[in-house]
């Protein structure tokens, strides 16, 4: 059953992320069906409520970090939400390995971003080109989708 539920997690995030891709945006609903789902998969491996509560810690200091991002206007709102539920999902063990993949894969993608629009900027005349930003919620789909596939510390068993 666990298995189901990291897998509906993994579905929403591959939602989210081209989301992000083809509009600028993330879906509230999808961001809380999301993190829902972590509730869900904590209650069927049996996390106490000491393991929930240092989820939900390191969820609210990542959406403070996350929000302060956003204040210096480098990401967008939904991606402060998304960052939140992705780190409600690693809780304090995951954070760091999530934090990098997230950083690393969101550095790689913004290379990418700019190289694609110095090529724009050569074969398109300026007023073509839009600037768009950074789909960040890709690189917290990637990161979120080993918070959430890392095994849970507790589970008896997968199935």
């Amino acid at each position: 059953m666990l298995f189901l539920v990291q897998s509906a997690a993994t579905l929403v995030l591959a939602l989210l992320a081209t989301q992000d891709l083809r509009e600028r945006r993330l879906s509230n609903g999808a961001v809380l069906a999301f993190a829902m789902l972590y509730l869900i998969a904590a209650a069927l491996a049996h996390d106490g409520l000491a393991q929930l509560a240092a989820h939900v810690a390191t969820a609210a200091a990542m959406l403070l970090l996350f929000a302060g991002l956003h204040h210096a206007g480098w990401i967008g709102g939904g991606d402060v939400k998304l960052a939140a539920a992705v780190f409600l999902w690693a809780g304090p063990t995951l954070a760091f390995p999530v934090l990098t993949i997230v950083a690393a894969s969101g550095a790689l993608y913004g290379v990418a971003a700019l190289a694609v629009v110095a090529w724009r900027r050569h074969t398109a005349p300026a007023r073509a080109i839009a600037p768009r930003g950074v789909p960040y919620g890709i690189a917290l789909a990637l990161g979120g989708a080993l918070a959430v596939w890392v095994p849970f510390p507790h589970a008896v068993s997968l199935t």
